[in-house]
């Protein structure tokens, strides 16, 4: 199996999702007190604005999209939608069946999780990619 998207691509998506997966609800939308106050806890919760899901989807929407399909194959590899032998079959059904990329990928509660497992599988891995920023 021979990626068309880029290794260091689907690390900085690891990297971001995993940014993304740490949010939390807001919980107090009308929260007004300082972040010494609540413990900084307000730093973490998704008010709606949130640049690191605005740079993901940049980054998704901005793939080919045979690329879009193979960032999904991965991540149902990971999953164990599909196993590593089926990638082909995998790719064809993510084209085919998955409009929306970025919407479809950012509700899976684990997808830096998946990415990373699905790389794995093929013995691929984003170890000594450096800092992704």
């Amino acid at each position: 199996m021979e990626l068309t998207i880029p290794l260091d691509t689907v690390c900085r998506i690891v990297l971001r999702a995993r940014e993304f997966e740490a949010l939390i609800p807001d919980t107090d939308p009308d929260d007004g007190s300082n972040a010494s106050d609540d413990g900084a806890v307000g730093e973490l919760e998704d008010d709606g604005d949130n640049p690191t899901e605005e740079e993901l989807r940049a980054i998704i929407d901005d793939l080919a999209d045979d690329e879009q399909a193979e960032l999904i194959a991965l991540a149902w590899v990971g999953r164990g939608t599909y196993d590593a032998t089926e990638w082909d079959d995998a790719i064809s059904t993510a084209a085919d069946e998955v409009d929306d990329t970025a919407d479809y990928l950012l509700d899976l509660p684990m997808l830096a999780a998946y990415l990373e497992a699905g790389l794995a599988a093929f013995e691929l891995s984003c170890d000594g990619q450096g800092q992704v920023v």
